[in-house]
């Protein structure tokens, strides 16, 4: 069964989020996500300073069988990228909850995690997909 951490809030495209207290939300895909592309060998990020809209498309995930759009659960502007996932993206399936997180962004409205799952919700949303 894939991991699911109770601190993070999802979407059902396989993202999750994690905000610090600062507002900074840290962007990225799930292990249940990473589970079925299989190795990761690129990752596609959106550029530092570009506003991502929350539910909508912000990058790309391709591994050796498939590729997958990276959507944002939330939006705001992009202040940084994992730049280390463009020589090494297998961090992605390796330690997706860690070093394979793909963007930050500053929250735009925190009222929107509101609207997002908890691990418990989505791990009712991974069950029925599986």
């Amino acid at each position: 069964m894939s991991e699911t951490p109770a601190d993070l809030k999802y979407i059902e495209t396989h993202q999750w989020v994690r905000v610090a207290d600062d507002g900074t939300a840290t962007i990225g895909i799930t292990d249940f996500a990473q589970e079925q592309l299989g190795d990761v060998v690129y990752i596609g990020l959106p550029d530092v300073g570009v506003r991502v809209n929350g539910g909508e498309e912000a990058g790309v995930a391709e591994s050796v069988k498939s590729a997958s759009d990276v959507f944002s659960p939330v939006t705001g502007e992009v202040l940084a990228v994992n730049e280390s996932l463009e020589d090494e993206p297998e961090k992605v399936n390796e330690d997706p909850y860690g070093e394979g997180w793909m963007f930050k962004v500053k929250l735009a409205d925190p009222g929107e995690l509101d609207g997002l799952m908890d691990a418990e919700a989505y791990s009712e949303h991974m069950a029925s997909e599986e």
